[in-house]
């Protein structure tokens, strides 16, 4: 694909196989397709490790912690599991989320937490609210370990964002959909790799090991569970869809 941006005339030509379009730039087809590759260049340069929160590295595109703010809001769980701690700046995302609403807690489960982000999640000031489980996330000790953690009766969200091999994220899957409560969401993170085959830190046998894939295939065989975009709780624009590390990462369990 060949993008032109012409800011004088105020279009942007589109070239897939030697079909042209030309659209208004100021559009949101423009605004889809600029963004993809906006997200695209961002991932190659890394844009997503520039940030923290509550002292301690995110991982994640700005947009996509907004977006998962809006579906806590909504679905208040007391707790979410999350696959894959690295410097634990997600779990203390979440538990910042939880203090604010006054209830809640947080699982993080990795193979292997490194020593100095334990220590550094265990000294956090809302260590508090963030159980820390160390093992394969598809290990069925692990699996019930973090079962034993859970309440009957409590809304559980879950987030899978360890290893984003499309067999991998179809066993985890498996393991923690039950978990999930009916109107919560089991949330397939990175799908994004999907588009990014071809960047110089790419993969191209990502164009069909990822994510995205294993949700999808998921949702076939799971009639249970719907995958869509949560729906904005506002907006005033005409745009639809997020601008996402994420791409068809959200099932809903009905």
């Amino acid at each position: 694909m060949k993008l032109t941006i012409d800011t004088t005339e105020k279009t942007l030509t589109c070239e897939i196989d030697h079909q042209k379009q030309v659209l208004d730039l100021y559009t949101k087809e423009a605004f889809e397709l600029i963004s993809l590759q906006w997200v695209k260049v961002g991932w190659n340069q890394k844009y997503s490790y520039t940030f923290s929160w509550f002292g301690r590295p995110l991982l994640q595109l700005p947009e996509d912690l907004i977006r998962i703010q809006e579906v806590i809001y909504q679905v208040k769980p007391d707790v979410i599991i999350e696959t894959g701690v690295a410097h634990g700046g997600s779990l203390i995302y979440y538990a910042s989320l939880f203090k604010a609403v006054g209830k809640g807690r947080v699982v993080g489960v990795d193979i292997e937490i490194r020593p100095h982000n334990r220590k550094a999640i265990e000294e956090h000031e809302l260590s508090s609210f963030i159980t820390l489980v160390e093992g394969s996330s598809t290990d069925i000790s692990i699996v019930e370990q973090v079962k034993k953690l859970v309440t009957l009766g409590e809304t559980v969200l879950v987030i899978l964002d360890s290893c984003h091999t499309k067999q991998h994220v179809a066993d985890e899957l498996e393991a923690y959909c039950s978990f999930v409560t009916p109107g919560s969401y089991i949330i397939a993170t990175d799908g994004i790799m999907k588009d990014l085959y071809d960047v110089p830190r790419g993969n191209p046998e990502w164009t069909w090991d990822h994510p995205t894939a294993a949700a999808a295939e998921f949702a076939d065989l799971h009639p249970e569970f719907v995958l869509e975009q949560p729906k904005w709780p506002f907006s005033e624009s005409d745009l639809t869809d997020n601008v996402t590390h994420w791409p068809g990462a959200w099932l809903k369990r009905t």
